[in-house]
């Protein structure tokens, strides 16, 4: 069973101090409720509640080509929805249905732009809250977020502890470092520079497509690996026939089109179709502000009260949220006392690793739900020894971390 809706929560009160009358959430849900089945999937940035595959939908919701995790959640996949009562809740600030700058504001009849208040991901955990209190969700089997999805998870570790019996954050990290705060700052800039951008209220007239485009190829190149990118298009030219009428680089005309600037060009017209330029804003800012530690002496004393188990899942190629990221969430795990494993899998496809190698993300998260970390390949403790053991349940694994 699949159920597509929108669930207001009425007035909400943002983490920023200010309010809107009336949050809307757009949902997914699949599969039967029976009461401690619930799994609560957190998308990436520009993801929608859309994560499962719709029997006779068509696969064309929330505005994507097609489900974003289809390969893992679905009857018989890694998150089997014949088993589990899976939901998956678009964030607030976004534009795949729930309340966001796109989104009208009743107290004026027109969108809200701007004037949106600014959101964050603690938001987005408070959210997701209230909607499983609406859906009669209590405490949930397993919480599972990737990118800053996983951000979301952490969050939910600190926020609701006692609410989760299993977690999996997958290739994420307790916060940015420095240099993909930088490459977001020149992604926004990219926007806000746009003369159609006009403060964010653009609605109605032309939009800060161009602005928009660059600062999706910017996400694109922080999502592939050095390799991906090698293997993908090396130095070689692209076709005649994909080159544009029109192109923005005056030199253009001398010099040959490359494929790497093909893919670019490709999937930032994909994306200026789909996504709304404010929210694309207001979703790296949020992303940009979370600090697990904030509110806490440290990572470790955000975590101290989650009692169940989680699992962290990196990739040796990403190095937007890298092995060591993961790695140092693991450590603040172990020294609050909480049931960690962390899976590290080979992987060149950068970032994106989590979206297109399901082959390798589905295994650890199948174990992790059928058996909790009893399944793990790598068997952390608490007690400051190191890991050791592998299963053959779990995808290979780079174990160079815990070789110490």
């Amino acid at each position: 069973m699949t159920t597509t809706d929108v669930q207001s929560l009425g007035e909400f009160t943002f983490e920023c101090g200010e309010s809107i009358p009336e949050l809307e959430v757009a949902y997914e849900t699949y599969g039967e409720f029976t009461g401690d089945n619930a799994v609560l999937v957190c998308h990436a940035l520009t993801g929608s509640a859309h994560v499962a595959r719709r029997p006779g939908a068509g696969d064309d919701t929330a505005g994507q080509a097609r489900a974003w995790w289809g390969d893992v959640v679905g009857p018989g996949k890694a998150v089997d929805t014949t088993e589990y009562y899976v939901v998956c809740a678009n964030v607030p600030g976004s534009c795949y249905g729930t309340t966001g700058p796109s989104s009208t504001n009743p107290e004026t009849g027109e969108p809200y732009g701007t004037d949106f208040p600014p959101v964050t991901i603690g938001d987005w955990t408070r959210t997701q809250r209230r909607l499983l209190d609406e859906l009669g969700v209590g405490r949930l089997h397993t919480l599972i977020g990737g990118s800053v999805g996983g951000m979301n998870v952490l969050d939910w570790l600190s926020r609701y502890p006692d609410d989760v019996e299993r977690a999996a954050a997958v290739a994420t990290a307790a916060r940015l470092d420095a240099q993909c705060l930088a490459l977001d700052t020149v992604a926004r800039r990219a926007i806000t520079s746009d003369p159609n951008w006009n403060g964010g209220h653009y609605y109605g007239g032309p939009v800060p497509e161009d602005g928009l485009a660059r600062a999706r190829q910017i996400g694109h190149i922080m999502y592939l690996s050095k390799a991906s990118m090698a293997q993908k298009f090396g130095r070689r030219s692209a076709g005649r026939e994909t080159v544009r009428e029109e192109s923005p680089d005056p030199a253009a005309s001398f010099f040959p089109y490359r494929e790497v600037e093909s893919y670019l060009d490709y999937q930032a017209e994909k994306f200026t179709d789909r996504f709304d330029a404010n929210s694309y804003l207001y979703l790296t800012r949020a992303m940009d502000d979370y600090d697990l530690s904030t509110g806490y002496e440290s990572d470790a004393a955000a975590l101290a009260a989650f009692e169940g188990e989680l699992l962290l899942l990196s990739f040796t190629g990403d190095w937007h949220f890298t092995v060591e990221q993961s790695e140092a969430v693991a450590e603040a795990c172990r020294e609050a006392g909480v049931d960690v494993s962390h899976h590290v899998v080979e992987s060149d496809h950068g970032h994106d690793a989590f979206l297109v190698e399901p082959e390798k993300v589905g295994p650890p998260l199948a174990t992790v739900l059928e058996e909790g970390l009893s399944g793990r390949t790598i068997t952390d403790t608490t007690d400051g020894e190191k890991p050791t053991g592998e299963s053959e349940s779990f995808a290979p694994v780079h174990t160079s971390l815990f070789s110490k």
